[in-house]
């Protein structure tokens, strides 16, 4: 199984569209990576779990699902680098793969360490392009496809039949 650790917030501000979109609104610049991330998730087949820092939230933490996107919210005084770390950890095992998407070089050092792979947000949102692109066009075929019959017809006969069921025959 592979999992993909996110860095909530690292991703965020790495993120053209996102760090836009924190400018106005931070819980539209997180649901929004939510979004994108189960698009991620539906199409790559991957657990992926995303870490934000209770710096922005105060509270306690917190743990929800979202679109099968497993969303944390840090305690406060533990940062999602070192929340990461631990699940790394944790979850680290010879039928797991786990990848940690953040552009915090010591993080990624640290997570290398661990045997896991770093991506940084640069390699996800071009990964993400690419898994966007690929939705469209399976999306693009799906549509263009003619719906089947229930019953194998040859074009000159499922032709006759539209004629027919126009009103043209």
């Amino acid at each position: 199984m592979n999992i993909l650790l996110v860095d909530g917030y690292n991703i965020i501000g790495a993120w053209p569209e996102l760090r836009e979109l924190k400018q106005r609104d931070l819980s539209a610049a997180r649901d929004r990576l939510i979004e994108l991330m189960a698009e991620y998730q539906a199409f790559m087949g991957y657990r992926v779990i995303i870490v934000f820092d209770a710096y922005y939230v105060q509270g306690v933490s917190r743990t929800f699902k979202n679109h099968k996107v497993e969303v944390i919210f840090t305690r406060e005084n533990e940062t999602a680098d070192e929340r990461i770390e631990k699940m790394a950890i944790e979850l680290n095992n010879i039928k797991t793969q786990i990848q940690v998407a953040t552009s915090d070089y010591t993080e990624q050092w640290v997570i290398f360490g661990q045997g896991a792979l770093r991506k940084s947000a640069r390699e996800l949102l071009i990964e993400m392009e690419q898994v966007r692109g690929a939705i469209k066009k399976d999306v693009s075929k799906t549509t263009k496809k003619k719906p089947a019959s229930k019953i194998p017809l040859s074009d000159k006969v499922a032709e006759t039949f539209e004629k027919w069921r126009r009103g043209k025959l």
